[in-house]
């Protein structure tokens, strides 16, 4: 997973980054009554921090976290920098925005190129490989991709050679062998492919593969997510026995 620090290009950095931690985690019931999902602790200290510290390995300097739900708590705790990260915040309307409209929302901040990672991902690539190769490609989006075979979750994406050929979060076809990995990448004028009134950025990247402008880079370490009760026990788990 980790890049090689003989690189030097002009790519050596990563783009700011865009994580989505708006929602309200209701799959988490009562953890989550007065404590956003970025906050919960995991392996002895909130999520939010994993996430952090593991982009600050790979050169991460800048990050816009979209928030939400109790967000002013994960702005009091997490703080203006971490790990060498300067952090900004953006704020969902009070109706909430949807994953693609707090993007939107949050693009002043973001910038012409920037990464969009989900606030309860932990994802073990090289961010700066995936960066280097989408930025190659010169296509508007991208998307890491996981050979998944239904292991995980349903796999939901038809893969080949650095492309995605189709993504269908919602009505995936049995030929589908490749999962969403979570993290992806887009430019200001991706965002233009899909009317402003679209909300989800499942829709985005699905709309992406289908004009055939979504970049796909391949993983192979399986995920950690803490979107659901089990899932936060066994990412906490994991975490735990990589410490040290």
């Amino acid at each position: 997973m980790k890049h090689s620090p003989g690189r030097s290009d002009i790519f050596a950095l990563l783009s700011p980054i865009c994580i989505l931690a708006g929602g309200l985690g209701s799959r988490l019931g009562s953890y989550v009554k007065d404590t956003p999902k970025p906050l919960l602790m995991v392996a002895g200290e909130p999520f939010l921090l994993h996430q952090l510290r593991l982009l600050a390995k790979f050169g991460a300097t800048r990050a816009v976290l979209c928030v939400g739900y109790l967000g002013d708590l994960i702005q009091a705790r997490i703080g203006d920098e971490q790990f060498g990260i300067s952090l900004t915040y953006s704020y969902d309307s009070p109706g909430l925005d949807g994953t693609l409209g707090a993007i939107r929302k949050a693009l002043p901040l973001l910038g012409q190129h920037f990464l969009v990672l989900y606030g309860d991902t932990y994802l073990r690539l090289d961010y700066v490989a995936f960066e280097q190769q989408w930025r190659a490609s010169s296509l508007p989006g991208a998307m890491t991709v996981l050979r998944n075979n239904g292991r995980w979750d349903r796999s939901n994406v038809a893969y080949r050679a650095g492309r995605v050929l189709r993504y269908d979060k919602w009505s995936p076809t049995p030929d589908m062998e490749w999962i969403d990995y979570g993290l992806g990448g887009l430019t200001a004028e991706a965002l233009e492919v899909v009317p402003n009134e679209t909300t989800d950025l499942s829709h985005l990247y699905a709309a992406l593969a289908e004009s055939h402008q979504l970049f796909g880079f391949e993983t192979t370490e399986r995920f950690y997510e803490i979107g659901t009760r089990s899932s936060l026990e066994e990412t906490s788990y994991f975490l735990r026995s990589t410490k040290g």
